[in-house]
């Protein structure tokens, strides 16, 4: 799967905020996601975020 920095994703389940989007802040292992609705940040294993994508729009810059 082919995620780059700055990419938003979205993903199956909602944050609790209601947005389904993120931002990727940072790739490895691991991916530091940035909520698009409230700005939260958070960090996921990289199994996880490719099992729960739904889509990806490519970054514009």
């Amino acid at each position: 799967m082919d995620i780059n920095l700055g990419d938003i994703i979205k993903l199956k389940k909602p944050h609790p905020c209601g947005s389904q989007e993120w931002k990727v802040l940072r790739v490895g292992m691991d991916f530091r996601l940035q909520c698009m609705g409230c700005d939260h940040q958070v960090m996921l294993s990289r199994k996880l975020v490719e099992k729960n994508i739904r889509g990806i729009r490519q970054n514009s810059e």
